[in-house]
């Protein structure tokens, strides 16, 4: 019997293998160990299937769904479960999974029959029926254009319109038992591992509970999030009037010679949405609104929002004066050291609170403050003569990832102020069952960003992008809800745009670091965008703070 030999990072061994192994198999072979359930492996530092087969030399880890990407692998089969299901209670309906929403993913069911408790009930009862029947998930691939004709004869047309206007040459489906589905990543081998899950009624739809991502011994306790859940809603409602429900149909825009028009729209639906929250705040500046907070996560676009919603209170007869938090980081030798003893550039603590406070205060005041400049290259601040005073009709802008933190202003009383949450809320899907993670649309954003701003290379971004995510859990992400509005910032036709500037940084991620695999995904990912060139974008787009070109000063 011909062997090839592994490397196992889990156990530090080599082993000589039957040639054309399952990484399954292997699992045993090694006598891997881990806390959770193994999900998927890295092999050469890409993320494989378990099903995957051996013929050559690899370096192969296994990865439990404490990690993110075999998490990734898990919901994915369970989303694949779920559609399965609802296909065999309810045989005409629709499953349309929309987004990552209060600790779950919010999912609706379309049907000729009102989806009653029990319905719910049934559609729970036959997932766990499929898992107990532990089901093998079937990965086929065939050229392109038979699994188009594949997904059209099975009323999947949305699917089948991604695949038609990729520039893949193949495509791969899934089956389960005789239910076809597109994933575009790696599923479990079967359906025996997806064992942790809940459905449940919530605003209006249905929400797919999770296990926990930090202890994925239970599922993720159940959080209301109906502020965000709404502005997802609004989003996707203003997608379907404008015929772009997925990344088909941007596709076929962007084909079909539209794509201008697409842009146009987009934009000027983002300026209505900011002269509408401008109003809100000139009418509560009338009774006495002194300070506006503009929180979100990283690379939401903050910045670019806080600069357009001034010249917009200008035109309302207001004098903004706009405040960064970023400013008033502490030098890079003094940030505080998460529980990984990494620097915690999330931490409320990494900013200088005292002296942000102070000024704070003499601002409201009326008195004259020199602003602090924080160096992202020399990780110090410095000063260069920038002095702030508020007049008789000005309004304070304080924008910054803790700036809906009750701790950063609680000498202000809350009827003072008004708490804008901004964030990159991707409502556009590649289909019906594939959403847009809103993080990756964020962490493309800020790769090309930290390149050309900030001297970071992909690999470097990505190697924080966990300790961000940690820190936005943690600092930013509980205080959401307390915002009086939300500001979508993500563009329906960005990650088209951003391709052509992430792809040439992705690709000089080396094979050999850890950081490849989630390179290798988004490169995978951004495959699907039909390239769209940026020059059509206005200078004052919220997207030029990533791609360079804005008429702003940053």
């Amino acid at each position: 019997m011909e062997t090839v030999r592994i490397f196992c990072t889990n156990t530090q061994e080599y082993k000589d293998v039957p040639m054309g192994s399952r990484l399954e198999e292997l699992i045993d072979v090694f006598g891997v160990k881990m806390d959770y359930l193994i999900t998927n492996a890295k092999v050469n530092n890409k993320t494989e299937s378990l099903n995957y087969r051996v013929y050559q030399p690899k370096r192969v880890e296994y990865v439990d769904i404490s990690n993110s990407s075999a998490m990734r692998t898990y919901v994915r089969s369970l989303c694949f479960i779920l559609s399965k299901a609802v296909d065999d209670i309810l045989p005409n309906a629709k499953t349309y999974l929309e987004h990552a929403v209060a600790k779950g993913y919010y999912f609706q069911i379309i049907a000729n029959e009102k989806v009653t408790a029990e319905k719910l009930d049934a559609i729970r009862n036959r997932m766990h029926e499929i898992v107990v029947a532990n089901l093998p998930f079937q990965s086929i691939e065939e050229e392109k254009d038979k699994v188009a004709k594949l997904f059209h004869k099975n009323g999947m047309e949305d699917k089948a319109l991604l695949i038609e206007t990729s520039d893949l040459l193949y495509a791969r489906y899934f089956k389960l038992d005789n239910y076809v589905d597109y994933y575009y990543g790696c599923l479990t081998p079967s359906t025996g591992y997806i064992t942790m899950f809940d459905v449940m009624e919530y605003n209006g739809g249905f929400l797919l509970r999770v296990p926990k991502r930090e202890d994925p011994v239970e599922l993720e306790p159940f959080v209301r999030q109906d502020k965000l859940l709404n502005v997802y809603k609004e989003h996707i409602k203003f997608l379907k009037i404008s015929d772009l429900d997925n990344v088909g149909d941007l596709n076929k825009a962007k084909l079909d010679g539209h794509i201008s028009e697409v842009i146009q729209v987009a934009e000027a639906y983002q300026a209505n949405q900011i002269s509408d929250i401008s109003e809100m705040i000139t009418e509560r500046v009338e009774k006495g609104l002194k300070l506006v907070l503009i929180s979100g996560p990283s690379s939401s676009g903050k910045t670019t929002f806080r600069k357009r919603l001034e010249i917009q209170l200008y035109v309302d007869m207001l004098k903004p004066v706009g405040i960064s938090l970023d400013n008033y980081f502490v030098d890079r030798d003094k940030t505080p050291l998460d529980e990984y003893g990494e620097k915690d550039y999330e931490s409320l603590y990494s900013l200088d609170i005292d002296l942000f406070e102070k000024h704070l205060i003499e601002l409201i005041k009326g008195q004259e403050i020199e602003m602090p400049t924080y160096n992202f290259t020399t990780g110090k601040r410095e000063y260069k003569g920038n002095k702030l005073k508020m007049e008789s009709n000005s309004v304070l802008i304080v924008e910054g990832i803790h700036a809906l933190n009750p701790l950063l202003t609680n000498k202000i009383p809350r009827e003072n102020k008004f708490m804008v949450y901004v964030s990159a809320l991707t409502s556009l899907s590649l289909d019906s069952h594939n959403w847009i993670p809103a993080s990756d649309n964020r962490l493309l954003r800020r790769i090309v960003r930290d390149y050309r701003y900030r001297n970071y290379s992909a690999q470097e971004t990505i190697s924080r992008w966990d300790s961000v995510r940690r820190g936005e859990e943690k600092w930013i992400f509980p205080f959401q809800e307390n915002a009086d509005v939300m500001f979508n910032s993500a563009m329906l036709y960005e990650l088209a745009a951003l391709r052509r500037h992430a792809e040439p940084i992705l690709m000089q991620v080396p094979r050999t670091v850890p950081e490849y695999s989630e390179a290798y995904r988004l490169l995978k990912f951004l495959g699907y965008f039909n390239y769209i060139t940026d020059r059509e974008l206005p200078p004052t787009s919220l997207l030029r703070e990533f791609l360079g070109g804005s008429s702003f000063r940053y």
